[in-house]
């Protein structure tokens, strides 16, 4: 019995394994047919993907270039500042702002700032002469990477971003800043005082500044020409001898501030004072206020730099061995300052292509203003007429 029992399992067995086989043997065929099927969803996955994904990073990028209802105004993409949105998205913004500036800083959180607006972003305009100066100036080539470009509109930010490193959108909801702004005009006045308020914001965030109006050219380092004890020092039309005469006409397109409640404290008096003088440009006020005691109790060191350093059409610095910066100011019109300015460009080259003895000599000197001259007597006399009226 035992014997048969064997018997009849094993052939059990047998019977099953046929079983098995049988149907591993007409499953075989199916097998290479399922993998085939996988390896072409697996493909068609990767190819989605891979389509998907740029499509989103464009669709960030020219909801941000042209605008959109839709849009999020805290997305990484849109590294903008505007001064008319709510807490939450201005704190959104705000770090993009120091993103960008502590990329650029200098080790002691010194930056050079700079405004462009689609008018002087155009190829072959002011943008373009500014940077040139710094690229053939005396040791300023190196300064270029502590520069970020404030871009007023959407424009100059994307052509920042195809000639330089550390660009930031400062963009206004309702206010269009990219056409030429003439001097004095609404469109000019919004401007400027923008420009005052926003530099406020970077001094509270802990950043000391060079702010240059992008007119004017880097031809040395200025740095060893500066104030060391100053807060706030300025450049100036006209300079009268003393860098501590308040008679001294100051230009607002070149000045190196020094972060701390002092300078603060200033920025703040001199963007409300935009109320007390309705209707006067930055520069006209704060040659107003700068006789006011409310400087004297803050403790503000304020400085008038020599335009023997930091001269512009306005007072020419006369020394080329001696110049940091020239200001095309004292001037009216894109084409008339384009003009110049490109002159003055020539000037310098020709002045670094002379030996050193004939450096010395002082035999090279500007051919400019020129087209801006007639501008220049007429800035003089209003400049002068301010100077008078905030002295009553």
């Amino acid at each position: 019995m035992k014997r048969t029992g064997r018997v009849v399992i094993r052939r059990q067995s047998t019977t099953m394994m046929k079983k098995i086989r049988s149907v591993a043997g007409d499953n075989a065929g199916m097998l290479p047919e399922f993998g085939l099927l996988l390896r072409r969803i697996l493909k068609l996955a990767l190819f989605l993907v891979a389509v998907a994904l740029p499509c989103l990073v464009f669709y960030n990028y020219f909801q941000f270039l042209f605008g959109s209802s839709y849009s999020d105004p805290s997305s990484t993409f849109n590294y903008v500042f505007s001064f008319d949105t709510n807490d939450s998205s201005s704190d959104s913004e705000e770090f993009g702002l120091e993103r960008v500036l502590q990329e650029a800083a200098m080790e002691d959180r010194t930056i050079i700032l700079t405004t462009l607006n689609e008018a002087w972003a155009a190829p072959d305009s002011v943008i373009d002469l500014f940077l040139e100066s710094f690229r053939i100036g005396d040791r300023t080539r190196r300064l270029l990477n502590y520069l970020v470009i404030i871009a007023l509109d959407q424009k100059a930010y994307t052509r920042c971003l195809a000639l330089h490193t550390h660009c930031f959108a400062l963009i206004t909801e309702g206010v269009d800043f990219s056409g030429e702004a003439y001097f004095m005009t609404t469109d000019y006045l919004k401007m400027m005082w923008r420009r005052i308020d926003f530099l406020r914001s970077v001094l509270e965030m802990g950043y000391n500044f060079i702010f240059t109006d992008a007119d004017i050219m880097w031809f040395r380092d200025p740095f060893p020409r500066f104030y060391l004890e100053a807060d706030f020092q300025i450049a100036c039309d006209h300079f009268f001898g003393s860098s501590y005469d308040v008679q001294n006409i100051p230009n607002g397109g070149f000045n190196y501030v020094k972060s701390n409640n002092r300078s603060i404290e200033f920025y703040k008096f001199w963007y409300s004072s935009r109320e007390t003088f309705p209707g006067y440009h930055d520069q006209d006020v704060l040659n107003m206020i700068k006789y006011d005691p409310f400087i004297t109790e803050i403790g503000l060191k304020m400085r008038f730099l020599n335009t023997a350093y930091f001269g512009g059409f306005c007072e020419p610095s006369k020394d080329l061995n001696q110049v940091c910066t020239m200001h095309a100011n004292c001037c009216i019109g894109l084409d008339s300052k384009l003009h110049d300015l490109r002159i003055m460009i020539d000037d310098w080259k020709f002045f670094l292509s002379l030996p050193p003895s004939m450096k010395r000599s002082r035999v090279a000197s500007w051919r400019v203003p020129q087209n801006c001259r007639i501008a220049g007597a007429i800035h003089a006399y209003e400049g002068a007429w301010i100077n008078v009226f905030s002295i009553q």
